[in-house]
């Protein structure tokens, strides 16, 4: 799982935990998702490489494979899919979004699995205040469409979206035949990306409900704010 044959290991640094005087108890506890179902998709061996990189550095990985995943309202939400995703949403201190961009946008599969995570549960949202690394792959030249799509959704869902993105341009050519992605520029970026990911996790870890708290929502009452966050769809 972390075997990083693109990384310069002089260069990378696994000590990120110590360096911020983190006990192995705060290891950020990351998931993954990504947008396609294809055999060889590029979404998800970029996410992949995400998630051995976060591994290396300390974090607990999981990724969720949509595979399967009904289209938001076209299942209960007790349909064992939605269960699965809303339930690692719950368990996690942050996310990876990796999203081919297919006709200037996001992928279906990658928006749906955003749109299976609920807004609130109750009167919490379950993904306010976790942290938000989005990356995309592209067919053809450079593109940011698919990352500033997401990074509007992060906002939205009150997650807090690291400054650095990916955005990988003629994905086709950047991996092997093993779904490995070869040293370049591209590979680099997502190396700065998790790195970044994993510091901004470990220093708001602990501290997010406290940031995430609102004025607003003392003022009003948990009987009234549960009463409006979940009224019935329009």
């Amino acid at each position: 799982m972390t075997h990083l044959p693109a990384i310069k290991q002089a260069c990378f640094d696994d000590a990120i935990a110590s360096k911020l005087e983190c006990s192995p108890e705060d290891s950020p506890r990351i998931l993954i998702l990504y947008g396609s179902v294809r055999e060889r998709s590029y979404s998800r061996f970029v996410a992949e490489e995400a998630g051995r990189l976060l591994t290396k550095m300390g974090a607990e990985v999981k990724m969720f494979n949509p595979s399967g995943l009904p289209l938001p309202d076209d299942a209960p939400h007790t349909h064992p899919k939605v269960l699965e995703l809303r339930e690692l949403v719950r368990w996690c201190d942050g996310m990876v979004w990796s999203s081919p961009e297919r006709h200037g946008a996001m992928s279906s599969v990658m928006k749906a699995q955003i749109d299976w995570i609920p807004l609130s549960e109750g009167a919490v949202r379950p993904s306010q205040g976790k942290t938000l690394a989005v990356m995309q792959v592209s067919g053809g030249s450079q593109s940011f469409n698919t990352v500033n799509q997401m990074r509007i959704l992060g906002r939205w869902m009150r997650m807090f979206t690291i400054p650095n993105q990916s955005s990988v341009p003629k994905a086709w050519q950047e991996f092997d035949e093993d779904g490995r992605m070869k040293p370049s520029a591209w590979y680099d970026r997502i190396v700065d990306v998790t790195e970044e990911l994993f510091k901004i996790t470990l220093l708001l870890k602990g501290h997010t409900a406290y940031l995430a708290d609102r004025y607003s929502e003392r003022k009003e009452s948990l009987r009234e704010l549960s009463a409006r966050v979940n009224q019935e769809k329009i």
